[in-house]
């Protein structure tokens, strides 16, 4: 049988030191880390990018931002695991393929871990990976699909290819499972021309801008999102201000905060059942002290502490 991932390229390091298991047919664990390094790129050059660096350098990164999951973090509210046997794994990463398979891979990796009964979190890679991740979730439905970025991602093709960075949350939107689409956060000028923009539009997506998130509130756009539904919480790293995170192929000034963030988070996993997510579109080599690659490590960390505290880990 073909192994579906790998050990974390570079370094044999896990997310956090969290257990190495490679093995997925094998999975027990409340939270599965899976690295997605590769996407499906609109030119040769693209075919091996800075991006696909980034579950190594978050994973490094993780090592700076906690001193053990005994410490009283203020931000999540206390300990990670707040007393309960919660068990957090890493599953390495998706290996890259020529000929475009690991997307392939992907989607095979997440039904393993949702069979499995855990929650996926996986670090990218370009924004094309939520794509096998969606088509993997096609059990699960409705979806509301909750998008933090700075672009529409709303391409239907670039260069004839469709399902890269650019397109996954038209892909998104062609799923029967999917149903809401939320995309926070957007602003600036991306690739979406009018027609993507009208497309969306169209489909009934709810764009909220950056300026609008900042004038209404974290509170009152939480209030916009049906409760009791199943979400799936997509973060682009440039959605978030350029000086939180800094090192992204696109930065846009005046994005989304930190706190905004982490408020998000909470606020999705206390409305009902979250069955995944992801941070991509990091690129190490342009981070300043690991700033980028830390803050989503916090980020991912603080998911973790607020599905330990609405109970989505309880048996």
């Amino acid at each position: 049988m073909t192994k579906l991932t790998t050990a974390p390229r570079d370094v044999f390091q896990t997310f956090m030191n969290f257990p190495l298991v490679e093995d997925l047919d094998a999975l027990k664990a409340d939270v599965a880390i899976i690295g997605m390094p590769y996407g499906s790129p609109y030119t040769i050059d693209e075919l091996i990018n800075d991006q696909t660096n980034a579950p190594t350098a978050v994973r490094r990164a993780s090592q700076r931002i906690s001193l053990g999951l005994d410490r009283y973090d203020f931000d999540i509210g206390g300990t990670l695991f707040d007393g309960q046997d919660v068990k957090v794994v890493d599953v390495g990463d998706v290996p890259g393929d020529a000929a475009g398979g690991h997307y392939g891979r992907a989607e095979a990796a997440i039904r393993k871990i949702r069979a499995a009964g855990a929650l996926p979190i996986t670090i990218g890679g370009d924004h094309g990976i939520p794509i096998p991740i969606f088509r993997a979730l096609d059990g699960e439905g409705p979806i509301t699909l909750v998008q933090i970025d700075a672009h529409l991602d709303w391409r239907d093709n670039v260069n004839g290819v469709r399902e890269g960075y650019s397109s996954p949350i038209r892909r998104a939107s062609e799923m029967a499972h999917i149903a809401e689409i939320f995309q926070l956060g957007i602003r600036g000028q991306g690739s979406a021309r009018l027609e993507e923009v009208e497309a969306a539009r169209a489909y009934g997506s709810n764009i909220i801008t950056a300026d609008e998130w900042q004038d209404i509130g974290t509170t009152a756009l939480l209030k916009r999102i049906p409760d009791g539904g199943r979400y799936y919480l997509t973060i682009d790293a440039d959605g978030l201000d350029p000086a939180v995170m800094p090192a992204v192929e696109g930065p846009a000034p005046g994005g989304i905060s930190y706190r905004q963030t982490i408020e998000l988070i909470k606020g999705l996993f206390a409305k009902g059942r979250v069955v995944g997510m992801d941070i991509v579109e990091i690129a190490p080599a342009r981070d300043v002290n690991e700033i980028t690659s830390m803050t989503a490590g916090t980020i991912i960390l603080n998911a973790i502490g607020a599905a330990v505290r609405t109970g989505q880990f309880r048996r």
